[in-house]
């Protein structure tokens, strides 16, 4: 039996999917099984990665059913001691799982390993740091307030502890991964690999780009989290709220300016700033923010590129 099983949900990932398996057919550490889940995959997804030759690939071909259920068909053929999920657009450095695993292995109180996350482009050049929490422990209430985890293509998880909270939520997409790391916070220590390990893949088919879809499930989420909390709770309910809609105007910018994002971010950030009023004093971050959103609502979104452009190189010369 392999000590680890790595899962890829793969849904028309044709241009990405060789790159990512490659990622992971890398490791220092090599006892594990790659089981990659072909979700209805409509291009040549199947062609590529059945052109890859490696005994501990296994290959299963599905109708679409979504990313958790993808997932949740991978848990049920892994046959390893540790699960692992990377989505078929993400990268992993060579040393990733044999980090992951000493962590766990050198805290057995722990049931989930992570590590740091950078952003990288379509092309995989680096774009810019992303989280790089520390937290070790209980980290509910920290998790509450950020998914410092950043993606599903994150964690090392015990099997136990998988079975015991169950698999992903299938009624959810883009907060998906969210809910399970909470699922797990309530029962099971985390332990953090303080390195950058995780590339996730920027572009505006990333499953995080939905993000109208994003702020139902995040608040249905929220909802979940403090239905059974006393009334003294709601004051946390609140901050956790204003720190959602903070992502959520983030996440709306960071791709491509567009009209109907731009609307959405400036509905986000209103409702940040009604929750966390405090976030004005970020000067910089504040007029970052109302530019790219009045770029966005203003001009189509070539122009609204230049623009930023522009400004951008004009503030790094000054």
């Amino acid at each position: 039996m392999p000590t680890i099983s790595v899962i890829i949900p793969a849904y028309n990932a044709e241009s990405t999917i060789k790159e990512t398996i490659n990622s992971i057919l890398n490791q220092t550490f090599t006892d594990f099984e790659l089981i990659v889940i072909n979700d209805g995959s409509q291009d040549s997804t199947l062609e590529v990665v059945s052109s890859i030759s490696d005994s501990r690939i296994r290959v299963f071909s599905y109708s679409n059913a979504g990313v958790s259920a993808a997932r949740n068909r991978g848990i049920a053929e892994a046959k390893g001691e540790y699960f692992s999920f990377i989505d078929a657009d993400d990268l992993w450095t060579s040393d990733k799982l044999e980090a992951q695993l000493a962590a766990l292995q050198a805290n057995p109180q722990a049931a989930v390993a992570y590590s740091w996350t950078d952003w990288v482009d379509e092309s995989g050049q680096f774009l810019r740091p992303g989280s790089h929490a520390k937290s070790n422990g209980n980290v509910l209430s920290e998790l509450l307030f950020r998914d410092f985890i950043a993606s599903g293509s994150n964690p090392l998880i015990r099997k136990e502890a998988l079975t015991q909270v169950g698999g992903f939520d299938e009624s959810l997409t883009p907060a998906a991964d969210w809910e399970m790391w909470l699922r797990l916070a309530g029962k099971y220590e985390f332990v953090n690999v303080p390195s950058a390990q995780i590339l996730y893949r920027v572009s505006p088919n990333s499953m995080s780009a939905n993000i109208w879809r994003m702020e139902t499930e995040s608040l249905e989420i929220i909802d979940r989290a403090f239905a059974q909390g006393a009334k003294s709770s709601q004051n946390l309910k609140k901050q956790v709220l204003g720190e959602r809609y903070k992502y959520l105007t983030l996440k709306a910018v960071e791709g491509k300016l567009e009209r109907r994002r731009g609307l959405s971010a400036a509905r986000f950030f209103l409702q940040a700033i009604r929750y966390d009023p405090s976030w004005l004093t970020r000067t910089k971050l504040m007029l970052i923010l109302i530019l790219k959103i009045s770029l966005a609502t203003v001009l189509p979104p070539q122009q609204a590129k230049q623009f930023l452009n522009k400004v951008q190189k004009l503030s790094k010369t000054n």
